[in-house]
């Protein structure tokens, strides 16, 4: 008999969990109601990584929303996801951990990490997750971590694994277009919002429902939320700031492009660039550029469309006496309505 080649085996263990669900569950309940979740990401939200889109709560095709009665995801999106500002943090690697307690169902590992919008993408038929792991947490409870980086699944079928178990590293397999985890957590077959479990609640942002919203059902478990420490919600903002000698293009932003020294005289120009996510129409983003003698320009740019990336510059040409010697600075404010979605600094010497 010809041996089963080990890609066909890989494929067979990840089909199996999904195809057996019911029955792995019925047989090995772990906990009673659903599990509460950690943070699946070994990262610092709002520093080296960011929620890029929530669970869409709008059943409408076309129509999307998320629990905040924001617009943070995409038509029919199935879970949370916590993405890094660059390639380069993927290659450095930033740990996917276990959300809670449970049992590893299945894993997936193997596939590249291609942008699924690049010429070369791979066929991902049956395989938008990527490379994965799916956990179960007993009474119908499952997590399943998507998009991981080729060759860093550490896990088995079978393992028992803790809150913070490691499971593999983020990264960009399968249906995936920016470095991410995408998080699904699912009762049975059903996918379930982590931030309003209740899919009757009416949206709102913890603390402000709307004051005529009818009263609704607890959700599973009684909770309003099944993190133990619910992420701030964050509608968009900066991923990133930089000077650089040029223009920069969204490709070298996402990359992990550095700030190189100035020279006085033989850099071109001083251009600060600043790279944020979810910009919606009429969002603002003011670029201030001040020098060791004080302001010497600013700029600010009015979005007229959504964007799930930003990227904007601003900066001088290099003076024909050169730069004077000093401390320069960049400051990026990105608006929404007058109230600030992030503020960040970037500074350069020249001697």
């Amino acid at each position: 008999m010809t041996a089963e080649p080990e890609d066909k085996q890989r494929e067979r263990r990840w089909a199996l969990p999904f195809a057996f669900l019911g029955l792995t569950l019925a047989a090995t309940p772990l906990t009673a109601g659903p599990p509460l979740l950690g943070q699946p990401v070994d990262c610092t939200l709002g520093r080296d990584c960011y929620i890029q889109q929530y669970f869409d709560r709008d059943p409408d095709a076309g129509e999307v929303q998320d629990f905040s009665c924001g617009t943070l995801a995409n038509d029919g999106h199935g879970g949370t996801d916590f993405a890094v500002p660059t390639l380069e943090a993927v290659a450095a690697g930033v740990t996917v951990v276990a959300a809670a307690p449970g049992t590893v169902l299945g894993t997936r590992d193997g596939m590249a990490d291609i942008s699924s919008l690049a010429d070369n993408a791979p066929d991902l038929a049956g395989r938008d997750c990527g490379n994965g792991v799916m956990i179960d947490h007993g009474d119908g409870w499952t997590t399943q971590y998507c998009h991981l980086r080729q060759g860093s699944v550490v896990v088995e079928t079978g393992q028992r694994v803790a809150m913070g178990t490691p499971l593999g590293l983020v990264g960009m397999s399968g249906r995936a277009s920016f470095p991410h985890l995408h998080l699904t957590l699912r009762q049975g077959a059903e996918k379930v919002d982590p931030f309003a479990p209740d899919a009757a609640a009416a949206c709102a942002l913890p603390g402000a429902a709307p004051a005529d919203a009818a009263p609704t059902t607890a959700s599973p478990g009684g909770r309003t939320s099944l993190w133990l420490e619910a992420p701030a919600y964050v509608p968009g903002g900066l991923i990133a700031v930089g000077l650089s000698a040029e223009v920069p293009s969204i490709e070298e932003v996402r990359a992990g492009l550095r700030t190189a020294p100035v020279t006085p005289t033989k850099t071109p120009a001083m251009v600060i660039w600043a790279y944020s996510f979810a910009g919606a129409p009429g969002d603002e983003i003011e670029i201030i550029f001040e020098g060791p003698e004080g302001e010497i320009g600013r700029h600010t740019d009015t979005l007229d469309k959504a964007q799930p990336f930003v990227l904007r510059a601003y900066g001088k040409r290099t003076p024909a006496a050169g730069w004077s010697w000093g401390t320069y600075t960049g400051t990026v404010i990105h608006r929404r309505d007058g109230a600030e979605l992030g503020r960040r600094y970037i500074q350069t010497e020249v001697n």
